[in-house]
């Protein structure tokens, strides 16, 4: 009986090759999105779960005010946070600082000089994380001679992995503190997997950075320092809510013995712990509470997925019952031999499964050829590997679209009553049509909240392209100070500067985009007002730099050698004046960590960090000999001046490759996620739209089928091809018009939620809606015109015949 089902639904396929392609096509084609989709969010949900105590493993953060009123969240903890936690709370099993750094250092065996990416880490790293040994027996991560090399790293060097207590030579300038030297291996650890945020080459011990930075600018070994990251893992059962409560004022009461007198809570902030792999997803704060972040897309992507797959499903409901008048006959003449429903509805489902796994072997050659472009527009190393869990959930997953594609179908199909099909009457309910009708509505409804929300995400990250940043970040390139440069870097920057097509050259401290540079508080001046907790982001930067940046001053001048030194002088931004309320601020003193500076300009604000937030306070120091080096090439002349600047960089650090990045690709990358997200919603928008059209043809089929004899009786009466075609698109335009007005208010909200997070955003003109609208009407009547301009031009005499 099993066979010869799936033998008669293979012939249906065959005879009706148009419905069948065209479901085929459809349901290969949501298939194919949701396994793109799947891929994508199995990725995303993995990231940083690679850790055995996983479920034990937190993050200690830090919750304060910025002195305007919001709470910020911050990373930096004191370096002894840890130490003390350990000791101190018995709810703590391990507990680990860790000191990142952005800038590379260089590492050296024989003739081999390789840029690194490294961390400082106390003893018990690798009992907090899981980065197995391949070599080397002792994994504490202490003493002041000892490192750990990542496997990938020590193959580079040394061909081999087999290399604990083999000794390497480290360059490393920390400002003013230098640890270069010989440094014994202690041990090979496995490289981070892809799935790890934190990617580093080399392990230091913290250790070492307390030692050498010990009395100067880096002591991580008093409590007034917040230099550090803290990682705790925590006992068993432990109640995080409860652990919370208890350690909201831990690093207060061991910093009241500086400042007795202070409001702490303002200056220090309260701590917190955030399970370290939600960092991922769970990253965006507003207020000091967390707000979303990258889980909002997952969530978004795993509901455009499932309303792909329900359009697809809704265009096999529709074409299905499309081309029942042309099963009429077989359905009554069953029902006459003894057919149950129970069968026929048994027999349609299996046509529909048979359907949905032939669509999956498409939509698995589809995502085949789609996985490179699609690896590309996601920044992500996709496999499609074939295992039992991918197998058994896509499996699943077409077993269900089959099961939904099919049902309505196969109810629809086996309760015709036999007498009348086979007198070839298809009578349908006032009930039926209205189903197919709201299908249709949910299916443009979907399509007009995805046009909408592609062309809102278009236009904010346009505002994001084109708003005035306050500098000019165009043809910058910046490369690290490492290696010889080091310790001739104003001669290198002079020679820079000589280079035909280079405009300026100049080193800072920090990107300029508010991913590294100083923060904190610290900052005193005369008639401040004891309750004023500021949050400033500083950055120490060189001569030329804030020409080269094309910073525009509101008063005061720029750090200039004209002057003498001004190491003492410090410029602040206009948001930062405005906060400490300094009137005439030009001249007068201020106290930063307790260094005198005198202000000698107010730079008009300028944004340090995304468009997500407003612009902060923030100020410059001048400083010589800084992490980064930035030079600016004249426009037209980059292939040939960047040339230029590598031959003199190999000519200072030789074997080094020139690493250099553009810093309007930094920028990009601070929305990095919003324009993938913008590139793939437009994608999956395009074919959630494709899909809806089939759906809309199949009715547009099914409606010529079942009006052709009043087609034909009113072209007998005179009606021209003309005016018929009118009255069968006015129906389909009537659903189109009620999709609009569910959508509308429902794209305006989703839309207007998501642009909150942006400080600086667009407005939701009426613009959009009526781009939309037209869009969608012309799709609509392009999509029907075949149907109805066929219906219109019929000959009458055919569809009279069989009365």
């Amino acid at each position: 009986m099993l066979k010869n089902y799936f033998k008669i639904a293979f012939r249906n396929l065959i005879r009706d090759k148009q419905f069948s392609f065209l479901n085929l096509i459809g349901l290969s084609a949501g298939l194919a999105c949701v396994l793109l989709i799947y891929l994508w969010v199995s990725d995303e949900l993995s990231i940083d779960k690679f850790n055995d105590k996983d479920r034990q493993l937190y993050e200690v953060l830090k919750k304060g005010t910025d002195g305007t009123g919001s709470t910020q969240i911050g990373k930096h903890t004191q370096g002894l946070l840890a130490q003390s936690m350990a000791e101190d709370l018995p709810e703590v099993e391990y507990a680990v600082p860790v000191r990142k750094d952005e800038n590379n250092s260089i590492l050296s065996f024989g003739e081999k000089h390789i840029k690194v990416k490294h961390e400082f880490a106390g003893k018990d790293f690798f009992r907090v994380f899981s980065y197995p040994l391949v070599n080397g027996n002792n994994n504490n991560v202490s003493g002041v001679s000892g490192v750990f090399l990542s496997d990938h790293l020590v193959l580079k060097l040394f061909n081999t992995t087999d290399v604990a207590g083999k000794t390497i030579r480290w360059e490393y300038k920390d400002g003013n503190v230098d640890f270069g030297g010989v440094y014994e291996i202690s041990g090979v650890y496995r490289t981070p997997p892809a799935n790890a945020t934190d990617q580093f080459d080399m392990l230091v011990p913290f250790d070492l950075y307390a030692k050498k930075n010990a009395g100067g600018m880096g002591d991580i070994t008093f409590w007034g320092s917040n230099m550090a990251s803290t990682f705790l893992i925590l006992k068993k059962g432990t109640n995080i809510n409860a652990f919370n409560k208890k350690i909201e004022d831990f690093a207060i009461e061991k910093v009241r013995y500086l400042y007795p007198k202070e409001d702490l809570q303002k200056w220090e902030g309260t701590l917190f712990t955030r399970r370290y792999s939600d960092a991922y997803l769970y990253n965006n704060y507003v207020d000091g509470e967390q707000s979303g972040g990258r889980i909002e897309y997952v969530k978004l992507f795993s509901i455009i997925a499932i309303f792909i797959l329900v359009i697809a499903c809704i265009n096999f409901m529709n074409l299905s019952t499309a081309k029942a008048s042309r099963r009429l006959k077989e359905v009554g003449i069953k029902k006459v031999v003894g057919a149950s429903r129970r069968s026929l509805v048994l027999q349609y489902i299996g046509e529909s499964m048979l359907m949905a796994f032939a669509s999956l072997l498409v939509a698995v050659g589809f995502v085949a050829l789609l996985l490179t472009p699609f690896k590309e527009i996601t920044g992500k190393d996709f496999k499609l590997q074939f295992d039992a869990g991918f197998i058994f959930s896509v499996a699943a997953i077409t077993f269900i679209t089959g099961l939904i594609a099919g049902s309505y179908p196969a109810l629809y199909l086996s309760g015709f009553k036999p007498v009348s099909v086979l007198k070839g009457k298809l009578n349908t309910s006032s009930g039926e049509s209205w189903i197919r009708k709201g299908l249709v509505v949910f299916q443009f409804t979907i399509s007009v909240i995805l046009i909408v929300s592609v062309l809102v995400v278009y236009r904010q990250m346009k505002l994001i392209q084109t708003t005035n940043l306050g500098y000019n970040k165009d043809n910058i390139i910046h490369f690290s100070n490492t290696g010889k440069l080091s310790g001739s870097l104003s001669p290198f920057i002079s020679a820079v500067k000589s280079i035909p097509g280079v405009v300026y050259a100049s080193d800072a401290n920090g990107d300029f985009l508010g991913h590294e540079g100083h923060s904190g508080g610290g900052i005193n001046w005369e008639g401040k007002d004891p309750n004023l907790a500021l949050e400033y982001y500083g950055v120490g930067v060189d001569y030329d730099f804030m020409e080269m940046m094309d910073l525009q001053m509101a008063e005061g001048r720029v750090f200039s050698r004209s002057y003498g030194s001004d190491s003492s002088k410090v410029i602040f931004n206009e948001s930062a004046i405005a906060a400490m309320g300094l009137k005439n601020p030009i001249g007068k003193t201020v106290s930063l960590w307790g260094r005198k500076k005198q202000i000698i300009g107010v730079v008009k604000d300028y944004h340090f960090e995304s468009l997500y937030k407003k612009v902060g306070p923030a100020f410059l120091e001048c400083f010589q000999n800084n992490e980064n080096i930035l030079v600016k090439i004249k426009a037209g002349t980059e292939t040939e001046t960047i040339a230029r600047v590598e031959k003199l960089y190999k000519e200072y650090n030789e074997g080094l490759p020139f690493d250099f990045k553009f810093l309007d690709d930094d920028f990009q990358l601070l929305y990095s996620s919003e324009q993938r997200v913008a590139v793939l919603s437009r994608y999956f928008a395009g074919i959630a739209i494709l899909i809806s059209c089939l759906g809309l043809f199949g009715l547009a089929a099914f409606t010529a089928q079942r009006r052709q004899k009043e087609i034909g009786i009113r072209k007998v009466v005179g009606a021209s091809a003309g005016s018929i075609a009118t009255m069968l698109s006015t129906d389909f335009l009537k659903l189109v018009f009620v999709a609009l007005l569910i959508a509308v208010p429902v794209s305006w909200w989703a839309a207007n939620q998501w642009l909150q997070s942006f400080a600086y955003r667009i407005k939701i003109d009426a613009g959009i809606f009526l781009i939309t609208a037209a869009s969608v009407i012309l799709i609509t009547l392009l999509t029907i015109s075949f149907q109805t301009i066929k219906a219109a031009i019929a000959n009458p005499v055919k569809s009279l015949r069989t009365e």
